[in-house]
């Protein structure tokens, strides 16, 4: 859990894969021990060896199910067609392929429209007789039917309009996954260890690339190793977003609020940093302490952090003067998402605060979030109120004097509370 000190986990990995992609294809192709994992309860394992799969008989359900299925056959002439034969035996539609070379063999992935009522098991037998292994299967839905060049490219766009749609878009390229971007110095100012190099480390279920922004991106997908395909196109997201540069949308929104007085909430980033400490001079250590929850005379050195794109969103709240009195924050925490909220004494109770963090949920919502949550105080009674003013369903955990708060997220509940 990140709370308001970042935390920063570095694991060494062994330094043998950096190496071009031939050699991480051949190195991928000769893993050992990555059976298919189970994927809940429409989910199965094929098995090696498994015996052959002939035709159904009886006639097959008319409703349909869509999967995901990723399987590696050998590189040689007519194995796809036996693959595509054995399909089609059980009724299956293949609506899109993709090929992942490997050195001695390739990974085939599939999106299929099944018969409802084909056992997952069943499939996975198919796969396997058409000479299908280390077979690996989900259920997909109607997301899934954009094929893949057009998806990549729209990854693509979301990432030049805005910064904080990088890790955000390599979860959507790579499925289901952790990502982490680790600083390249800590809060202290000293180096972290493990850096990637440039060209990035590939070690089966972890990619460790360079972040353009200093550091490194780590992706975890403990149930699937990646392929050097998929690597590459992780790495070419990566090296657009340096090209780019810093970069936040430019919309801005003028509110009035409750007594009359008018705001600007806009995105915020690390430029923003020196008007940051500024408002930090103007809290009182009260505040900040509630924000922190550590020694006031460190706040400063949290900014350069949150005020990221790549640790989050950050929404900053301006006076019609121009002056910054709230930043909220939307900070990506591995497979979670931290919401917190500092509003400078003289604009407190009046409204600043919930409205950034309406918008902050909101955020979470559109990017595919289930739940957020606030770590805080019990007595920082004004964040409690503004949770709770969201009308969602909140959990509350004290955690040694530490109050956290979640709110789940349903679409439902959103578009009628957030």
């Amino acid at each position: 859990m990140t709370h308001a000190t970042p935390q920063h986990h570095t694991r060494r990995r062994p330094l043998g894969w950096r190496l071009d992609l031939v050699e991480l294809a051949a190195r991928w192709s000769r893993r050992h021990g990555h059976g298919p994992v189970t994927d809940g309860p429409n989910g199965t394992n094929s098995t090696d060896g498994a015996p052959d799969t002939t035709a159904t008989n009886g006639a097959r359900s008319a409703d349909t199910t869509l999967w995901r299925i990723r399987t590696t056959v050998r590189d040689e002439p007519g194995t796809l067609a036996a693959l595509c034969a054995a399909l089609a035996r059980h009724a299956v539609d293949i609506l899109s392929l993709q090929t992942h070379p490997l050195a001695d063999g390739t990974v085939d992935e599939f999106l299929l429209r099944a018969p409802a009522d084909l056992p997952p098991t069943e499939l996975t037998d198919a796969v396997t007789a058409g000479g299908g292994r280390d077979t690996w299967l989900e259920r997909a839905d109607a997301h899934d039917l954009v094929d893949a060049p057009t998806r990549i490219l729209s990854l693509a766009t979301r990432t030049a309009l805005d910064a904080a749609e990088l890790p955000l878009a390599l979860r959507q390229l790579l499925g289901r996954c952790t990502i982490r971007s680790l600083p390249a110095k800590s809060l202290n100012g000293r180096p972290l260890e493990g850096t990637p190099p440039v060209e990035g480390v590939l070690e089966e279920t972890v990619m460790r690339l360079r972040d353009p922004s200093g550091g490194a991106i780590t992706i975890e997908r403990p149930y699937l190793p990646f392929t050097p395909t998929e690597f590459a196109r992780a790495r070419a997201l990566i090296e657009l977003d340096a090209r780019l540069g810093p970069r936040v949308p430019r919309r801005h929104d003028v509110l009035t609020l409750p007594e009359g007085n008018e705001i600007t909430v806009r995105r915020a980033d690390t430029r923003d940093l020196d008007a940051a400490r500024a408002m930090h001079q103007r809290c009182s250590p009260e505040t900040l302490a509630l924000r922190y929850h550590g020694p006031v005379g460190d706040a400063d050195r949290y900014l350069g952090h949150l005020l990221s794109p790549r640790f989050g969103r950050t929404l900053a709240a301006h006076t019609a003067s121009g002056q910054l009195v709230a930043l909220g924050h939307l900070l990506w925490d591995g497979d979670e998402t931290e919401i917190a909220l500092l509003v400078e004494d003289e604009w407190q109770r009046r409204g600043v605060g919930g409205e950034l963090l309406r918008r902050l949920v909101a955020m979470a919502a559109k990017t595919g979030c289930d739940s957020v949550y606030a770590v805080t105080q019990s007595a920082n009674t004004g964040m409690v109120a503004a949770m709770r003013a969201l009308e969602l369903p909140l959990d509350y955990q004290i955690e040694e004097g530490t109050l956290v708060i979640t709110a789940r997220l349903s679409p439902a509940v959103v578009s009628s509370g957030a």
